[in-house]
């Protein structure tokens, strides 16, 4: 065997080794690709999964809150049955029940500035049922009719469902808000523009349910 065969041979043996090893290595690359993109599939539909847990209860929290703004009227109604000369205070209440009900608030959007001022509305609304409410000291057949203690037994529970949908709701925003922020989600989280949600908090003017008095 002559050097050039020689030469040949270990040349095509040096090509083989080398396309052994490419193998292996694009090999590892396709494991390691497919690794990823599972993990970010999983990591996605998980996150999506969080995303609409979240809308969903802000809908139950809107309807806690449209729940309240639909007893105001009969309210107001029945309590101008007894107390006619106070219609400062019915105007307050008409005037806060429709601001409430006009702030709206995007569940695709949910800022600290969005809840804050939606939050500031249905406050201001509390503030003045709880005026309302008041009117009855100085009304005992207002105090005693059965239609209004009917109507402050139904403000009383939905005042409740409010505060339980509240603080469901403050509980699966910061859960989802924690998943997202976590590794190797917070990678996918601004590949998809998942953005944090905000959650209640107290306001300055702490939110707090009108007293309700039988």
């Amino acid at each position: 065997m002559n050097i050039i065969s020689k030469k040949m041979i270990y040349l095509h043996q040096n090509n083989t080794v080398k396309n052994s090893e490419m193998r292996k290595i694009t090999n590892i690359l396709l494991i390691v690709v497919a690794a990823i993109t599972l993990t970010s599939c999983s990591g996605y539909n998980r996150m999506v999964e969080k995303q609409e847990a979240v809308t969903a209860q802000w809908g139950n929290v809107q309807n806690a809150y449209q729940r309240r703004a639909d007893l105001i009227p009969n309210l107001v109604n029945t309590v101008k049955g007894y107390a006619e000369h106070e219609q400062e205070t019915f105007t307050q209440v008409t005037e806060a029940r429709a601001k409430a009900t006009q702030t709206n608030v995007n569940p695709e959007n949910l800022t600290a500035e969005s809840l804050q001022e939606y939050q500031q509305a249905q406050n201001q609304l509390s503030q003045a049922l709880g005026r309302l409410l008041l009117i009855q000291e100085n009304y005992p057949e207002l105090k005693a009719n059965q239609n209004f203690l009917a109507l402050q037994d139904e403000l009383a529970g939905t005042e409740n469902r409010i505060s339980v949908e509240r603080n469901r709701f403050n509980q699966m925003a910061q859960d989802y808000n924690s998943y997202i922020r976590k590794f190797p989600q917070v990678i996918y989280a601004k590949w998809f523009n998942f953005e944090t949600k905000a959650y209640f908090e107290a306001l300055p003017e702490a939110q707090t349910a009108p007293e309700v008095q039988f």
